[in-house]
């Protein structure tokens, strides 16, 4: 795994947000300066590469960011996974909980087929709730799953442990131990 310390040192820590406890990586000073920004999305499509993706998912919002970032680096096309009620057209999706209710995610209902192979993308795992309803969704579809690539993981959450117990590969750039 390279070593990514002049990204790491890119994302900013913010103490007791949104509540007591929680220290929020934020990855916004990241994106904002160019060389990070370009440096993480290439070092992810080189990371995700070896899984020989068709597509790439990015999870709305940040997703967004990388996704298609890594979608035009690979050659790829985009596949944007929204919340409810944000892709005009027919669509198919999946409701899937949160720490204090549901939430459902979606996607055109044409995008994909058997034959594809879709990466997945967002800034960060945490639970691994929000990919795991990916995964699903996806695999609902009748695609396959490559892998799943984030800037961010916070491991002790357990979210790359949940992706792997469905049999997905997960690559990450950077590791923040604790919540």
């Amino acid at each position: 795994m390279q070593d990514n310390a002049d990204l790491l040192a890119l994302v900013r820590t913010i103490p007791d947000f949104p509540k007591p406890g929680i220290q929020f990586r934020d990855i916004t000073t990241l994106i904002h300066n160019g060389w990070g920004l370009r440096t993480a999305i290439d070092r992810m499509a080189t990371a995700s590469a070896p899984y020989q993706p068709t597509l790439v998912a990015g999870i709305e919002a940040r997703g967004f960011i990388f996704g298609a970032g890594i979608a035009h680096q690979l050659g790829l096309g985009f596949v944007p996974v929204r919340k409810s009620k944000k892709l005009p057209g027919a669509v198919i999706g999946i409701d899937y909980e949160l720490e204090y209710g549901v939430d459902r995610l979606e996607i055109h209902n044409d995008v994909l087929g058997p034959d594809d192979r879709v990466l997945i993308i967002d800034d960060l795992i945490a639970t691994g709730g929000t990919a795991t309803a990916t995964v699903n969704l996806i695999r609902m579809a009748g695609a396959k799953v490559s892998a799943a690539c984030f800037l961010v993981d916070l491991p002790d959450l357990g979210g790359t442990d949940r992706l792997r117990a469905q049999e997905v590969p997960v690559e990450t750039l950077l590791v923040f131990e604790g919540h």
